[in-house]
Protein backbone atom coordinates (compact mmCIF):
# COMPACT_ATOMS: atom_id res chain seq x y z
CA UNK A 1 0.00 0.00 0.00
CA UNK A 2 1.37 3.22 -0.99
CA UNK A 3 1.91 5.85 2.33
CA UNK A 4 -1.54 7.91 1.79
CA UNK A 5 -3.11 5.93 5.40
CA UNK A 6 -3.08 8.25 8.62
CA UNK A 7 -5.02 8.21 11.52
CA UNK A 8 -7.72 10.21 13.30
CA UNK A 9 -9.73 9.55 16.05
CA UNK A 10 -8.85 6.23 16.50
CA UNK A 11 -10.07 5.44 12.87
CA UNK A 12 -8.15 4.83 9.60
CA UNK A 13 -8.40 7.86 7.26
CA UNK A 14 -7.46 8.20 3.94
CA UNK A 15 -5.08 11.20 2.94
CA UNK A 16 -2.32 11.50 0.27
CA UNK A 17 0.90 12.00 1.54
CA UNK A 18 1.44 14.29 -1.11
CA UNK A 19 -0.93 16.54 0.21
CA UNK A 20 0.93 16.54 3.58
CA UNK A 21 3.73 17.20 2.08
CA UNK A 22 2.54 20.25 0.08
CA UNK A 23 1.27 21.46 3.22
CA UNK A 24 3.87 21.61 5.72
CA UNK A 25 5.73 22.79 2.86
CA UNK A 26 3.63 25.69 2.42
CA UNK A 27 3.85 26.30 6.08
CA UNK A 28 7.63 25.91 6.37
CA UNK A 29 7.96 28.78 3.27
CA UNK A 30 4.92 30.99 4.60
CA UNK A 31 6.94 30.86 8.19
CA UNK A 32 10.39 30.90 7.34
CA UNK A 33 11.54 34.80 8.52
CA UNK A 34 9.11 33.95 11.19
CA UNK A 35 11.23 31.13 12.21
CA UNK A 36 14.18 32.81 11.08
CA UNK A 37 14.11 35.43 13.51
CA UNK A 38 13.01 33.72 16.60
CA UNK A 39 16.82 31.54 15.94
CA UNK A 40 18.42 35.33 15.50
CA UNK A 41 17.06 35.91 19.16
CA UNK A 42 18.79 33.18 20.68
CA UNK A 43 20.79 30.66 17.78
CA UNK A 44 22.37 30.95 14.83
CA UNK A 45 19.59 32.35 12.45
CA UNK A 46 19.55 30.40 9.92
CA UNK A 47 16.51 28.47 11.20
CA UNK A 48 13.90 29.57 8.99
CA UNK A 49 16.16 29.27 5.99
CA UNK A 50 17.56 25.52 6.55
CA UNK A 51 13.85 24.32 7.49
CA UNK A 52 12.77 25.82 4.43
CA UNK A 53 15.42 24.37 2.12
CA UNK A 54 14.88 21.05 3.70
CA UNK A 55 10.90 20.75 3.26
CA UNK A 56 11.16 22.50 -0.53
CA UNK A 57 13.60 19.45 -0.87
CA UNK A 58 11.21 16.87 0.53
CA UNK A 59 8.45 18.53 -1.66
CA UNK A 60 10.49 17.87 -4.99
CA UNK A 61 10.59 14.65 -4.09
CA UNK A 62 7.08 14.22 -3.02
CA UNK A 63 5.84 11.43 -5.88
CA UNK A 64 8.45 9.14 -5.22
CA UNK A 65 7.66 9.12 -1.56
CA UNK A 66 3.91 8.96 -1.68
CA UNK A 67 4.42 5.84 -4.19
CA UNK A 68 6.35 3.74 -1.06
CA UNK A 69 4.54 2.24 2.22
CA UNK A 70 4.31 4.34 4.96
CA UNK A 71 6.87 3.09 6.94
CA UNK A 72 9.60 3.66 4.20
CA UNK A 73 8.31 6.98 2.96
CA UNK A 74 8.54 8.62 6.28
CA UNK A 75 12.56 7.00 6.74
CA UNK A 76 13.45 8.67 3.40
CA UNK A 77 11.71 11.50 4.04
CA UNK A 78 13.66 11.86 7.62
CA UNK A 79 16.73 10.93 5.40
CA UNK A 80 16.19 13.57 3.08
CA UNK A 81 15.73 16.28 5.56
CA UNK A 82 19.14 15.01 7.14
CA UNK A 83 20.91 15.95 3.99
CA UNK A 84 19.01 19.06 2.87
CA UNK A 85 18.32 21.38 6.39
CA UNK A 86 21.44 21.16 8.09
CA UNK A 87 22.71 22.93 10.86
CA UNK A 88 21.66 21.25 13.88
CA UNK A 89 17.59 20.98 12.89
CA UNK A 90 18.57 18.46 10.33
CA UNK A 91 19.72 15.12 12.55
CA UNK A 92 17.10 16.10 14.51
CA UNK A 93 14.13 16.32 12.64
CA UNK A 94 14.80 13.98 10.33
CA UNK A 95 15.58 11.47 13.33
CA UNK A 96 12.12 11.76 14.07
CA UNK A 97 10.77 11.02 10.74
CA UNK A 98 12.88 7.96 10.56
CA UNK A 99 11.96 6.75 13.86
CA UNK A 100 8.56 7.47 13.33
CA UNK A 101 9.12 5.38 10.20
CA UNK A 102 10.64 2.86 11.55
CA UNK A 103 7.98 2.46 14.62
CA UNK A 104 5.10 3.04 12.51
CA UNK A 105 2.72 -0.03 10.71
CA UNK A 106 1.78 0.77 7.09
CA UNK A 107 -1.51 0.87 8.31
CA UNK A 108 -1.22 2.56 11.32
CA UNK A 109 -4.52 2.82 14.00
CA UNK A 110 -4.50 5.47 17.48
CA UNK A 111 -2.53 3.46 19.33
CA UNK A 112 0.37 2.32 16.70
CA UNK A 113 0.62 5.73 16.06
CA UNK A 114 1.27 7.04 19.70
CA UNK A 115 3.34 4.66 20.40
CA UNK A 116 5.38 5.37 16.86
CA UNK A 117 5.44 8.80 17.84
CA UNK A 118 6.32 8.11 21.71
CA UNK A 119 9.97 5.92 20.62
CA UNK A 120 10.54 9.18 17.80
CA UNK A 121 10.16 11.58 20.70
CA UNK A 122 13.16 9.46 22.38
CA UNK A 123 15.08 9.07 19.29
CA UNK A 124 15.47 12.97 19.18
CA UNK A 125 16.43 13.27 22.88
CA UNK A 126 18.83 10.98 22.64
CA UNK A 127 20.33 12.26 19.22
CA UNK A 128 20.19 15.70 21.00
CA UNK A 129 21.41 14.70 24.19
CA UNK A 130 18.40 16.83 25.99
CA UNK A 131 15.14 16.33 27.98
CA UNK A 132 11.99 17.81 28.37
CA UNK A 133 12.32 21.31 30.30
CA UNK A 134 15.13 22.60 28.80
CA UNK A 135 13.67 24.73 26.09
CA UNK A 136 13.86 22.48 22.80
CA UNK A 137 11.77 21.15 20.16
CA UNK A 138 10.78 18.36 23.19
CA UNK A 139 8.77 20.87 25.19
CA UNK A 140 6.07 21.13 22.10
CA UNK A 141 6.57 17.51 21.01
CA UNK A 142 6.26 15.71 24.25
CA UNK A 143 2.68 17.28 24.83
CA UNK A 144 1.19 16.14 20.85
CA UNK A 145 2.26 12.50 22.53
CA UNK A 146 0.36 13.02 25.30
CA UNK A 147 -2.47 14.52 23.34
CA UNK A 148 -2.19 11.61 21.00
CA UNK A 149 -2.40 8.74 23.94
CA UNK A 150 -5.48 11.23 25.82
CA UNK A 151 -7.68 10.88 22.08
CA UNK A 152 -7.81 14.49 21.74
CA UNK A 153 -9.41 15.41 18.87
CA UNK A 154 -7.58 17.03 15.52
CA UNK A 155 -8.06 20.75 16.66
CA UNK A 156 -7.21 20.28 20.10
CA UNK A 157 -3.93 18.70 19.06
CA UNK A 158 -3.85 22.12 17.51
CA UNK A 159 -4.28 24.17 20.49
CA UNK A 160 -1.53 22.02 22.58
CA UNK A 161 1.30 22.53 19.98
CA UNK A 162 0.49 26.70 20.01
CA UNK A 163 0.09 26.25 23.60
CA UNK A 164 3.03 24.34 24.07
CA UNK A 165 5.70 26.91 21.82
CA UNK A 166 4.16 29.46 23.34
CA UNK A 167 5.01 27.64 27.34
CA UNK A 168 8.83 27.66 25.76
CA UNK A 169 9.15 31.54 26.07
CA UNK A 170 9.92 31.59 29.81
CA UNK A 171 11.95 28.80 29.96
CA UNK A 172 15.90 29.47 30.10
CA UNK A 173 17.68 26.97 27.39
CA UNK A 174 20.02 24.48 28.87
CA UNK A 175 20.41 23.24 25.49
CA UNK A 176 22.06 23.95 21.82
CA UNK A 177 23.58 27.15 20.72
CA UNK A 178 21.11 29.28 23.31
CA UNK A 179 22.10 28.06 26.25
CA UNK A 180 25.39 29.82 26.25
CA UNK A 181 22.80 32.53 26.58
CA UNK A 182 21.77 31.38 30.04
CA UNK A 183 19.13 33.79 31.25
CA UNK A 184 19.24 35.66 28.59
CA UNK A 185 17.53 32.84 26.82
CA UNK A 186 14.18 33.28 28.52
CA UNK A 187 11.38 35.85 27.33
CA UNK A 188 12.15 33.99 23.72
CA UNK A 189 10.46 31.02 21.82
CA UNK A 190 12.01 27.84 20.75
CA UNK A 191 12.57 28.03 17.34
CA UNK A 192 13.12 24.69 16.75
CA UNK A 193 9.66 24.04 18.96
CA UNK A 194 7.71 26.56 17.23
CA UNK A 195 8.20 24.36 13.81
CA UNK A 196 7.05 21.29 15.40
CA UNK A 197 3.63 23.23 16.30
CA UNK A 198 3.01 24.84 12.69
CA UNK A 199 4.08 20.98 11.12
CA UNK A 200 1.66 19.41 13.69
CA UNK A 201 -0.80 21.90 13.18
CA UNK A 202 -0.81 21.64 9.18
CA UNK A 203 -0.94 18.04 9.42
CA UNK A 204 -3.87 17.75 11.44
CA UNK A 205 -5.82 19.95 9.82
CA UNK A 206 -4.81 18.89 6.45
CA UNK A 207 -6.32 15.26 8.25
CA UNK A 208 -9.34 16.92 9.64
CA UNK A 209 -10.51 18.55 6.29
CA UNK A 210 -9.78 15.12 4.29
CA UNK A 211 -11.75 13.03 6.53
Amino acid sequence: MSAETMVKTGTMVKVDLKTLISVTADTIAAHADELTALDQAIGDGDHGLNMKRGFEAVRAEAEGFAAKPLPEALKAIGTKLVMTVGGASGPLFGTLFMALGKEISAEPDRANLAMAFGKAIEAVAARGKSQVGQKTMLDVLQPVHEALLQGKTAAEIADVVDRAADATVPMKALRGRASFLGDRSIGHMDAGGRSVALLVRAVVESIEGHA
